[in-house]
């Protein structure tokens, strides 16, 4: 496959990247800083682009079987996530290329607690409000296109790097969690969810959540 991955500098973005070329995919690695490019894997195509720009993404998706895209904003720029799916997918209205999007797990549904989600629990760390509530609306926002194939991935609750296992669960509205009540995934395992979904699409304009 040719796949865009935007944001791939960052944690989550370059273990992508890596998978992807592990699997033997063409990967075109998008960053905003040519200095993230030392963190990427060297079989990937390395550019300079901006997933906030439609025009960016427009071209930078002409041509390929799928985006991908795992931005995280800096502190203070949480509202770069919903500005940035409505560029993505802008940008993409015009290439009719599949988006896998990555975004975050505060509203997934706590289990055995109705409809309250992760980012309502009282126990939630306030510092990690900003950036939940605006994954929550990057997810408003790509549930309102009707013209992209997009997939949003909300990973567990904690993701962290670890190691590549290959297993993992998959989910959909609700919060996974292990036996003792943890919700994890490592970002080796994430990336590979992500390139399993790339492989064989399941999820069409819909949320989707991977865990242990």
């Amino acid at each position: 496959m040719r796949i865009t991955v935007f944001g791939a500098g960052g944690a989550a973005g370059s273990r992508i990247v890596a998978e992807a070329i592990d699997r033997n995919h063409q990967v075109t690695a998008v960053a905003r800083d040519a200095t993230r490019f030392a963190a990427l894997h060297p079989g990937a195509r390395h550019v300079i682009g901006d997933a906030l720009n439609p025009d960016t993404v427009a071209a930078l998706s002409s041509g390929q079987d799928l985006v991908i895209s795992a931005t995280r904003p800096a502190p203070g720029q949480e509202q770069d996530l919903p500005d940035t799916a409505r560029a993505l997918l802008a940008g993409l209205s015009r290439t009719g290329v599949r988006l896998i999007l990555l975004g975050g797990a505060g509203s997934l549904r706590l289990p055995g607690e109705g409809e309250r989600t992760v980012v309502q629990d009282p126990d939630f760390p306030a510092d990690w409000r900003p950036i939940a509530l605006a994954c929550n609306e990057q997810l408003a926002v790509c549930q309102a296109d009707g013209h992209v194939d997009w997939a949003y991935l909300s990973p567990a609750a904690l993701l962290e790097p670890g190691r590549r296992t290959g297993t993992y669960r998959v989910g959909t509205d609700e919060l996974l969690v292990d036996a003792d009540g943890n919700s994890t995934i490592s970002m080796e395992d994430l990336a590979v969810a992500v390139l399993d979904e790339a492989e064989h699409p399941t999820h069409h304009r819909t949320r989707f959540t991977v865990g242990y």
